[in-house]
């Protein structure tokens, strides 16, 4: 039997034109969940959200 060869992928992202965060939430199993947005050790946003 052989190994499987390790592939690593590479890409470089351009610069983004807005600051925008996108969360996807498809793979989380279902239940309740917490966000919590933190700078410099103080919270910012605090949401919560159900995945059903």
């Amino acid at each position: 039997m052989s190994k499987k060869e390790n592939i690593k992928y590479e890409a470089n992202i351009n610069q983004l034109l807005d600051k925008k965060i996108y969360i996807n939430v498809n793979h989380l199993e279902k239940g309740d969940y917490e966000l919590r947005v933190i700078n410099k050790n103080k919270l910012i946003v605090k949401t919560t959200f159900k995945k059903k």
